[in-house]
C-alpha cells in the first residue's frame, strides 16, 4: 500500500486503497462527454490511472483511441478493447507521445508533492508538442462541510466522512460507499490546491492552462508552456 492509503471491503484493494469490485460497480458520469468535447475526433489518448475502464470504454465507443495505464493489474484486467500498460504513472516512459494525456480521478491532488511533480512530468513527457493534457481537479469545497453524503439514483450511498489535516498541507480523507449488499471504505491523502496553487504546479512542470472546461472548473485543458 502507498503510505497513508488503505481500503476495505470485498475483493482486491489497490496500492492507493481503491477497491476493484467497487469501481466496477460505479456508474459513468459526465467525464466521457467532457473529454470527447475537448479533443479532436479520433484522437490518441493516454489515460493515466484508468482503473477498471469506467471512462475508457465510453471513450472507445466515441471513436477515440485509448492507451490505458494503471498500477493495478487487477484493475486493468477489467479493461476491454484498449491497449493496457501496468505501471505507476510517475515511472511511466513509453518513448512515444499522444494527442491527449488524461490525468483524471483528482490525481493531481495527491498528498505527496514529489509524486505530484512526477505525475505532471509524466504528462509532459508523453504529450505531443501540439497536444493537450486534460486534468480533473477537486471542487473548491471538497474538503469542507463534512461529513456529507450523496445517494446515487442507482441505489448506493457515498459518504465523505472526514478530511483530517496531516500537518503538512495534505488531508487524510475517509470515504465510504454503501451498497445494499456490500460496503467499501477508502482512506487516502489529498492536498487541497487553490486555483493559484494548481496553476503554479502546472507552470513548474512546463504546462499552462488553456481553458477550464466545466463551469465548476474541475476539468482543465492544459498545453505545453512553450507551445507556439
Amino acid at each position: 500500500m502507498r503510505v497513508g492509503h488503505q481500503g476495505s471491503g470485498p475483493g482486491a484493494i489497490t496500492p492507493d486503497g481503491c477497491a476493484v469490485e467497487l469501481y466496477a460497480r460505479l456508474p459513468v458520469g459526465a467525464e466521457p462527454d467532457v473529454v470527447a468535447a475537448a479533443v479532436p475526433a479520433g484522437a490518441r489518448i493516454l489515460e493515466l490511472g484508468c482503473g477498471v475502464g469506467r471512462v475508457t470504454h465510453p471513450l472507445l465507443e466515441r471513436g477515440l483511441v485509448v492507451t490505458a495505464v494503471d498500477e493495478s493489474q487487477e484493475m486493468l484486467d477489467r479493461v476491454r478493447d484498449a491497449r493496457t500498460i501496468c505501471s505507476p504513472i510517475e515511472d511511466l516512459d513509453l518513448g512515444e507521445t499522444f494527442d491527449v494525456v488524461m490525468l483524471a480521478s483528482f490525481l493531481v491532488h495527491v498528498g505527496d508533492v514529489d509524486v505530484r511533480r512526477a505525475l505532471l512530468r509524466s504528462c509532459v513527457r508523453h504529450v505531443a508538442a501540439d497536444g493537450c493534457v486534460l486534468i480533473q481537479r477537486e471542487g473548491d469545497d471538497w474538503h469542507t462541510n463534512l461529513p456529507r453524503e450523496r445517494v446515487d439514483p442507482s441505489g448506493f450511498t457515498v459518504r465523505i466522512v472526514s478530511a483530517e489535516p496531516t500537518g503538512d498541507g495534505a488531508n487524510s480523507v475517509h470515504a465510504e460507499y454503501e451498497f445494499p449488499d456490500a460496503t467499501w471504505t477508502q482512506t487516502f491523502l489529498s492536498r487541497p490546491l487553490t486555483t493559484q496553487q494548481f496553476e503554479g504546479a502546472l507552470a513548474e512542470a512546463g504546462l499552462k492552462v488553456d481553458t477550464y472546461l466545466t463551469d465548476d472548473r474541475t476539468w482543465v485543458r492544459a498545453r505545453l508552456s512553450d507551445q507556439r
